[in-house]
């Protein structure tokens, strides 16, 4: 949504409007995470969720804490960290961190996986496909929810306008 006076004009180079955008929120495992490029702290947490068969999807990141929290969050975090994270059982592949796209190109890509039982909650903007689109806001952890528990089911996927709806 974008909001403005009911007088109010477009003026370039000013921020007269208001964009708004619907966040939804998702609880989602945390499957590991990046080093911050300071190297004493984390960078981001890598967000995972359960299909059906079990099987843990990379869908996304958050890194929106303090530096007081991206150190405590290090300390924490090296004490899970894993061989495997993101998977399946039966040996398909899934996705996971570190694929190359346009906007990586150039960036350390490396990632630590943790056990997969922290749960975090954070809101999104958009999805595509089985992923977030942008980068997500941390909300709060879930030491209550089980880690089984966060599907891909429960991501809300709005049905847009059809073209004739639009146009018509």
């Amino acid at each position: 949504i974008i909001c403005k006076q009911t007088d109010g004009t477009y003026q370039e180079g000013k921020r007269t409007w208001i964009k708004w955008k619907h966040w939804r929120d998702a609880d989602c495992v945390v499957g590991g995470y990046r080093v911050h490029k300071d190297g004493d702290k984390i960078g981001s947490i890598l967000l995972g969720l359960y299909t059906d068969d079990g099987d843990l999807h990379f869908i996304g990141h958050c890194s929106g804490f303090s530096d007081h929290d991206r150190v405590e969050l290090l300390r924490q975090f090296e004490q899970i960290r894993s061989d495997e994270s993101f998977g399946s059982a039966d040996g398909e592949p899934v996705r996971k961190p570190g694929a190359e796209s346009r906007w990586s190109g150039g960036k350390d890509l490396s990632w630590i996986p943790v056990e997969p039982g922290v749960v975090v909650q954070v809101s999104y903007d958009q999805l595509e496909g089985n992923r977030f689109r942008h980068a997500t806001r941390f909300e709060r952890w879930r030491p209550d929810k089980p880690a089984a528990e966060c599907t891909l089911d429960q991501l809300v996927r709005p049905e847009g306008a059809s073209f004739t709806d639009v146009v018509d």
